[in-house]
């Protein structure tokens, strides 16, 4: 679908479209990289792409065809699939008596970094779709993800926040006698 969708807004090469995928829908899709040309290939045997001739020997320009506009808007007028996450940064706090605070400091750190990263590209982006006229059918649209992805960041930078306040608050000799009632206020 991510393919697809992609070729709806503008021709492109592989490489495009795999840049495209990392850069634009990134922070909130993952397609697997190694399987972009083998999926251009499937979607040109079945008529959905066509493959044109970019004038560079080494790649080939893939146009969505009228055919592969339908599956996409089939594909995306289904019910979205909901998945369980699996977030690692979780499942490390989780059991995070095993590492300790430090550990668990520098893995809630790590998120707020990448968090502000992250809304440093999203700002990026935003300026790149106000410049790209050629966009402005699909720009209302991309907002919405663009803006989606800011609030995420904005809340993980909060909450990476709130916890580092908790995690400098833990006292490891005294975890097992902290009540919970204390610990959720902390948190709060």
């Amino acid at each position: 679908m991510a393919i697809l969708g992609a070729l709806s807004i503008a021709p492109m090469t592989g490489y495009a479209v795999r840049e495209q995928i990392r850069e634009t829908l990134g922070h909130f899709w993952s397609e697997s990289f190694g399987q972009i040309y083998p999926a251009l290939g499937d979607l040109e045997r079945q008529a959905m792409v066509e493959r044109h001739d970019s004038g560079d020997s080494r790649s080939s320009l893939f146009a969505i065809t009228d055919q592969g506009t339908a599956r996409l808007r089939g594909l995306l007028a289904d019910e979205p699939q909901r998945q369980k996450p699996r977030n690692g940064l979780m499942l490390r706090l989780f059991f995070g008596r095993q590492l300790g605070p430090e550990v668990c400091r520098e893995l809630v750190l790590s998120a707020r970094a990448q968090a502000e990263s992250q809304l440093a590209h999203l700002q990026d982006a935003r300026n790149d779709l106000a410049k790209d006229a050629g966009l402005d059918d699909d720009a209302p649209y991309i907002l919405l993800t663009i803006s989606a992805g800011e609030h995420a960041a904005r809340a993980t930078s909060a909450w990476a926040d709130e916890a580092l306040g908790a995690i400098d608050s833990f006292d490891p000799g005294d975890a097992q006698s902290r009540s919970i009632a204390k610990f959720t206020e902390e948190l709060q």
